[in-house]
């Protein structure tokens, strides 16, 4: 069965190379890379400090700021020139699954990271969060862990 990507293909971003390994699957399905639209989400900041006093030299807008210079930065290869970069603040999932659907992705293309066991309990899975709440085709690229 051949997909057919009439539109977009959604992929959330948290820089890591897994991350990026998803991102050229999702270039090597599209037709061009404008069809590839990139997706990091900032985890909601709460501004305190440990002793619990406000922090007002960071806020959203200077976190969006480096979260841009920094997508910018990992994307600057030729090979990715057309590619959509979107940054958003909130949970990670949920924002990923409803962004998906307001773009009106034909797919998600995501890294599995592997994680089992308690890891897994204790950190949750994004992956199976997004894969349980889109409303779109979800493209899971198992990544290999190296050998030791």
């Amino acid at each position: 069965m051949a997909w057919s990507i009439n539109k977009s293909i959604l992929v959330p971003y948290d820089f890591s190379d897994h991350c990026m390994t998803a991102v050229d699957r999702a270039l090597e399905i599209a037709d061009t890379p404008s069809q590839v639209h990139v997706l990091h989400v900032l985890p909601t900041f709460v501004p305190l400090a440990p002793e619990g006093f406000p922090v007002e030299a960071i806020d959203d807008r200077v976190r969006l700021d480096a979260a841009h210079k920094a997508l910018d930065e990992e994307f600057a290869e030729s090979k990715y020139a057309g590619v959509s970069k979107e940054i958003l603040i909130g949970d990670p999932a949920a924002i990923t699954a409803e962004r998906a659907t307001a773009i009106e992705a034909d797919l998600i293309v995501l890294p599995s990271h592997g994680r089992s066991g308690f890891t897994r309990l204790m950190l949750g899975s994004v992956a199976e969060q997004i894969v349980r709440h889109a409303q779109v085709p979800v493209l899971v690229v198992k990544i290999k862990a190296p050998h030791r």
